[in-house]
């Protein structure tokens, strides 16, 4: 190996491992082959928990079902109707508390074309999320007092 391809290998990985995005990738056998530092903080799973392991681990039960059809689908046709989008769901952390998450998602392909798996960005947005269902809530509540006042 030259040296240019070992320092982007290098750089790769630290790119990988400094992402403040959780980086996970899932072969076409929906086992988890990367499981990214950031991701350990997010899902509160470690890496050796998470690598050989399929996705379920995160992803609460009632979803299963839609996301295992929807990741066949995109495998099969080597594309994801989210990619370049982030996608706000509900996610399960280690110690089984529900979370939200963006997720972005890619289809990575091999020299040839064929799908090897998929990649996904995950970014926390609980915090995010609760905020803004308050001020949903405070919002509502000051529509009933302006509605009873008219």
């Amino acid at each position: 190996m030259n040296t240019d391809t070992t320092q982007l290998s290098d750089l790769a990985e630290l790119l990988m491992e400094q992402a403040p995005d959780g980086i996970i990738f899932a072969d076409k056998t929906c086992m988890t082959r990367v499981w990214t530092s950031a991701a350990e903080r997010i899902f509160a799973f470690i890496a050796g928990a998470a690598v050989g392991t399929n996705l379920d681990i995160i992803i609460p039960e009632r979803f299963r079902d839609a996301h295992w059809r929807g990741f066949e689908r995109a495998i099969n046709e080597r594309a994801t109707k989210y990619t370049g989008k982030g996608l706000p769901t509900k996610a399960v952390r280690s110690d089984g508390t529900q979370i939200y998450v963006e997720l972005s998602f890619a289809i990575i392909l091999d020299t040839k074309g064929d799908a090897i798996g998929a990649l996904a960005h995950a970014r926390d947005i609980t915090e995010r999320f609760e905020k803004e269902r308050a001020d949903r809530k405070r919002l509502q509540a000051l529509e009933k007092i302006l509605d009873r006042n008219s």
